[in-house]
C-alpha cells in the first residue's frame, strides 16, 4: 500500500487477488516475437462441457454469495507455486493496425447488453469480477482486468472461467453463458503482476443456456456473444486529461470504514469525469489513468471505462478497465478508480484475441 502519509490508498478491486510473480517452466530458444502471450482455456467441445457442467443452474443461483476476496496486498504469497500455464508468445500484430480504433457494434436484434460478470474458481473457491463484450471480427471477445483471469502467483489461468452478460438475480442468464476459450494478455502481467498491464481480452466460445428437460438440464446453443449482446468499440492512445470517461461495474466489497453500500447485484456507473495520469510504484503502475470521484469497491474489477456512451443504444467505446480503487483523502469511502493506460500494445493484445477461432458449436 502507498504510505498513508501521502493520504491515499490503492487496492486491487479484484474479486480474487491474482498477483505476484512468476513465469516458470517455459523456455524458448529465441526472444519472444511480441509481448503478447496466449493462454488456452476451453479449446475443445469436451472442455466447454466440463466448464458448463460446473456452472449448472443450482451453482449459479448461489452466485450472489461469491463475495470479493481480500485485496491482493493482504493475500498469502505462494512460495511453491503450481504447474506453469502453457503461456506462449504470439506473432506480433503490425503496430499501425494495432493502434486503430474499432467502432461499437449493436446486437443483431434488441438493445445492447454488453456488460456483465465473469465467474471463475481459484483453488477451491468461486469468485467474480465485472467485464464487457467488445466488438471484434470473431464476434467473441470479452475485456476484463488481468487479475480476473490469470493468477500470477501460480503462473496459471483461473479455472472454470465464464462470462455472463446482463445477469439476473438468482443466477438467471437471459443472454447466455460464454465459456472462455483463451486469454490474451501482456507478458509483464504473467511474469510480475505489473499493474500497467492489468487488462485481459478473453476469447469466448459460443454461448448457451440451460434448458430443463426430463428432470435435469441440457445445453442449448444461443450463438456468438456479439450477435446476442453487441460489442463496445475500443479507443487507444487517448491522452489522460484530453477526454472524459464513464466507469461501470458490479461493486460489492467493503469500503474503508467497513460499510457495504453495494451488493454486487446491480450494474452501477460512476459519473462521467475527466481523467489524469497516476502512479502506484508498489504495484509497478507507472502510467495509470485515474478518474475521480468514484466510490467503487471490490467486485467492480474489470468493468469498462466507456467514452461516448449512448444511453439509448447502450453503446460506446472502451478506453480502460477498473483495476485499482483509491482512497485519496484517507477517509471513510473510496473516492477514485484507475485503469492501465490503453496504448498500441493494448491494441496488440486485443487484436490477438479478436483473431482466435473457437469451438463451432456447443451442443
Amino acid at each position: 500500500m502507498i504510505p498513508r502519509a501521502r493520504h491515499l490508498a490503492a487496492a486491487a478491486l479484484s474479486s480474487a487477488l491474482l498477483m505476484l510473480p512468476a513465469l516458470t517452466g517455459t523456455a524458448h530458444a529465441a526472444a519472444p516475437t511480441s509481448k503478447v502471450y496466449a493462454v488456452p482455456l476451453a479449446r475443445t467441445l469436451a472442455d466447454v462441457k466440463r466448464v458448463a457442467n460446473y456452472w449448472k443452474p443450482d451453482r449459479l443461483k448461489k452466485s450472489d454469495s461469491y463475495t470479493p476476496a481480500t485485496p491482493g496486498a493482504a493475500a498469502p504469497v505462494s512460495t511453491s507455486g503450481g504447474p506453469a500455464a502453457p503461456a506462449t508468445p504470439v506473432v506480433s500484430v503490425r503496430r499501425p493496425l494495432a493502434a486503430q480504433s474499432v467502432p461499437p457494434v449493436p446486437p443483431r436484434k434488441g438493445a445492447a447488453m454488453t456488460m456483465g460478470k465473469v465467474f471463475f474458481r481459484i483453488g477451491d473457491k468461486e469468485y467474480w469480477c465485472s467485464a464487457s463484450s467488445i466488438a471484434a471480427k470473431n464476434r467473441s471477445v470479452v475485456a476484463t482486468a488481468a487479475h480476473c483471469a490469470y493468477d500470477s502467483r501460480q503462473a496459471k489461468p483461473a479455472d472454470y472461467w465464464i462470462f455472463v452478460p446482463n445477469p439476473d438475480a438468482n443466477g438467471e442468464t437471459p443472454d447466455g453463458i460464454y465459456v472462455g476459450a483463451s486469454i490474451s494478455l501482456h507478458e509483464d502481467w504473467i511474469g510480475k503482476a505489473d499493474y500497467d498491464y492489468d487488462y485481459a481480452f478473453v476469447t469466448v466460445n459460443r454461448g448457451f443456456t440451460w434448458v430443463a428437460k426430463n428432470g435435469g438440464y441440457v445445453m442449448q446453443d444461443v450463438g456468438r456473444l456479439q450477435d446476442n449482446v453487441g460489442g463496445l468499440g475500443i479507443e487507444l492512445n487517448k491522452k489522460p486529461g484530453s477526454y472524459t470517461a464513464r466507469p461501470f461495474g458490479y461493486p460489492a466489497g467493503a469500503q474503508p470504514d467497513g460499510s457495504r453500500p453495494f451488493d454486487g447485484r446491480t450494474l452501477l456507473e460512476c459519473p462521467e469525469r475527466g481523467t489524469r495520469y497516476t502512479v502506484a510504484p508498489g504495484l509497478d503502475l507507472q502510467k495509470g489513468v485515474e478518474l475521480q470521484p468514484c466510490d467503487f469497491s471490490h467486485g467492480a474489477s474489470g468493468g469498462p471505462w466507456v467514452i461516448g456512451y449512448d444511453k439509448n443504444r447502450k453503446l460506446g467505446s472502451l478506453t480502460g478497465v477498473n483495476s485499482l480503487t483509491w482512497n485519496r483523502d484517507a477517509r471513510d469511502r473510496y473516492d477514485a478508480v484507475s485503469s492501465p493506460y490503453f496504448d498500441t500494445t493494448t491494441g496488440e493484445v486485443y487484436r490477438r484475441a479478436a483473431a482466435q477461432a473457437t469451438v463451432p458449436n456447443v451442443m
